[in-house]
């Protein structure tokens, strides 16, 4: 559920908004948005922000932090649909 604006969401990681809003603007993560336009950020979104962070703070630049988002949803995409086979979903 997307309850953190973005002044909070930058807070709580510890980064300036307009790191927030580059990762966005790189593909990074699409935060919920308020009627009214307002970013809105959900505690997978806070989590999915500190991967970036520690990804970045390794040495990765956003194209392979992209990359390794990418390939981290997709893994986690085929563990589900290996888990719904198995149960029988």
């Amino acid at each position: 559920m997307p309850v953190y604006g973005i002044a909070v969401a930058a807070q709580l990681l510890g980064l300036p908004e307009a790191s927030l809003r580059l990762f966005e603007a790189k593909g990074l993560l699409t935060p919920a948005r308020s009627d009214g336009g307002t970013r809105r950020y959900s505690d997978d979104d806070i989590a999915r922000l500190r991967r970036v962070t520690d990804l970045r703070d390794e040495g990765i630049n956003i194209a392979g932090i992209r990359r390794v988002l990418d390939l981290e949803d997709e893994n986690a995409s085929l563990r589900e649909q290996a888990e719904d086979g198995l149960s029988g979903g």
